[in-house]
């Protein structure tokens, strides 16, 4: 029996053990959001086999409707039960490439747009490992479970209930994690009212970029049944940190982490330097990937543990790149714009594809800057030559625009559909007049 035959029976022996009547196919669009088609378990065979046709054209930049059949392929090895189902009649998951009618990949589909980037790394003997941080925010909702703009608590950093107020929902989430697989590291209140966190261990990319959907996934059924919604909105409030997802990378060759070396003075070989210079160097371009809404950029402002200036560091926060104290397997580069709401193949991938470009062509990052970046003076600022990250979803479009790289790591059809819907996001925001110059204009003119 082949690996592949034998996968396909583990998820046939886990429905039968598991009373699973339906099973949802699950699939990400360009822009992150999570879809989903359910079948019943008389449609496996089908599932499993790649029969399962939908309508492509009605997914946001997937296909046009006269291309619009395509397929969804599951991954037998993300077949997980979901435990906040019914046990009876139990509700599993697959996590889904798409194809085309023809069998081939789908080049939108972000799912595999990763793999095609991860076997490039693989072609250089190099293995991606991911570890997310994830943040995100609990709401109360009103009589119709409908999400209100009245945060659940007024806790801080580590506090402990009763003043964090979510520690339940938060415990619960992270017992249904642990159900589905998940080795769990930490969990806490956060900074802002009404903000959490949670940390799961790191894993290859692809796997990561899976638990990471499955996690959002998670996080809002849990607090829906605790009768609060979760968002993962980068910025609700203006004067209040707000939620990212620092990505925290290495990687291996030959089993070893290649960025750790025992005889450099900071502990960082030259290759983990290499890399780290192609982050920089991609660094604006990469941004309406990792920061992929008008209201990431709220977020990324001084003050509230945000980057803002394209700089790296061996240990400030206050930096785009920092590299965490631990050394050996455990070394890691940490990039800390990314959203929570950011799609993470595509992140993944553009992070990956900058990296190598870093190591290929040896890349060789500035000096790292070890002060507070957000209290430098204009002069140091201007002495340093530290360069910005773009201020708003249309400079960072048109960043993304110039760097060749960014439409490589996504692939044509992504890139340009990415950009004609974020454009159009932009424009209708640009269009809006908001409460703000309705306060600071009405009357004073």
């Amino acid at each position: 029996m082949s690996l592949s035959d034998q996968v396909k029976k583990n998820v046939y022996s886990k429905v039968e053990e598991n009373g699973i009547e339906f099973i949802r196919l699950q699939f990400i669009d360009i822009f992150g959001v999570l879809k989903s088609v359910s079948i019943t378990t008389d449609d496996l065979e089908e599932a499993l086999n790649g029969n399962l046709m939908f309508d492509g054209s009605s997914i946001d930049g997937f296909a046009r409707v006269n291309e619009s059949d395509q397929c969804l392929v599951p991954d037998p090895t993300t077949f997980e039960v979901m435990p906040w189902r019914p046990s009876e009649q139990g509700v599993a998951r697959m996590i889904c490439d798409v194809y085309t009618p023809d069998g081939v990949p789908f080049e939108g589909c972000p799912r595999g747009n990763l793999k095609r980037v991860l076997r490039e790394a693989e072609e250089m003997g190099l293995e991606l490992n991911v570890g997310p941080e994830g943040e995100f925010f609990l709401f109360h909702t009103d009589e119709k479970d409908r999400p209100t703009f009245d945060i659940h608590d007024r806790a801080g950093y580590f506090d402990l209930a009763p003043i964090d107020r979510g520690e339940d929902a938060r415990r619960d989430i992270v017992l249904t994690m642990k159900k589905m697989g998940f080795r769990i590291e930490a969990s806490h209140h956060e900074v802002a009212p009404g903000q959490h966190e949670i940390d799961f261990k790191y894993d290859e990319a692809l796997k990561t970029a899976d638990k990471w959907v499955t996690f959002r996934d998670v996080v809002k059924n849990i607090a829906k049944e605790h009768k609060l919604y979760a968002t993962f909105m980068p910025k609700p409030f203006a004067k209040e940190n707000g939620s990212a997802m620092h990505c925290n990378q290495s990687l291996f060759k030959d089993g070893k982490n290649i960025f750790f070396d025992p005889d450099a003075e900071n502990g960082l070989s030259e290759t983990a330097l290499y890399y780290i210079g192609g982050l920089l160097k991609h660094a604006k371009g990469m941004t309406a990937i990792a920061n992929p809404v008008v209201n990431s950029y709220k977020r990324l402002r001084p003050g509230y543990e945000a980057p803002v200036n394209i700089a790296w560091s061996q240990s400030n926060r206050s930096t785009l790149i920092r590299i965490p104290n631990r050394r050996g397997s455990a070394t890691r580069v940490e990039l800390r714009s990314p959203d929570p709401i950011a799609n993470p193949y595509l992140i993944f991938a553009v992070m990956l594809k900058a990296g190598m470009e870093g190591i290929k062509n040896k890349i060789m990052p500035p000096e790292s800057v070890e002060e507070d970046v957000h209290n430098l003076s204009p002069k140091q600022r201007a002495e340093l030559d530290l360069g910005h990250l773009p201020r708003d979803l249309y400079a960072a479009l048109k960043e993304m625009e110039a760097d060749p790289l960014i439409k490589e790591a996504v692939g044509a059809h992504t890139f340009n559909r990415f950009l004609e819907g974020k454009y159009q996001e932009w424009n209708e925001y640009a269009e809006q007049v908001h409460q703000w110059e309705i306060k600071n204009y009405l009357g004073k003119y």
